[in-house]
């Protein structure tokens, strides 16, 4: 996947916020990764901020739906891990300003 696409697939990520912080996926650090195999079939492997989070489900159709304005891609497919597990260090500068924590 070149680089532009995968700009392209990370910038339609930053649309999808997290419901209970209201900062998005990306700049929380919850996104590992993002492959485009040559099927069309986009693997979006992602953690959330806790284990049993209630939505799971709402954050995993956000993504698929974000994802369904790309013409490259022609199915989503949302792989939640909790390996290596979340942390604060994983957030962006931005993120942590905006919660008020500590860089």
């Amino acid at each position: 996947m070149d680089e532009a696409l995968k700009e392209n697939i990370m910038g339609a990520l930053e649309n999808v916020i997290d419901p209970e912080l209201g900062i998005d996926i990306v700049n929380l650090g919850l996104i590992y990764d993002a492959d485009l195999g040559d099927d069309g079939i986009c693997t979006v492997t992602m953690t959330l901020t806790a284990m049993g989070c209630p939505l799971a489900g709402h954050i995993e159709q956000d993504v698929k739906r974000a994802l369904s304005d790309i013409p490259e891609i022609q199915e989503s497919r949302v792989n939640i891990v909790w390996d290596p597990p979340w942390g604060k260090d994983k957030m962006s500068r931005y993120a942590k300003i905006a919660l008020g924590i500590p860089d």
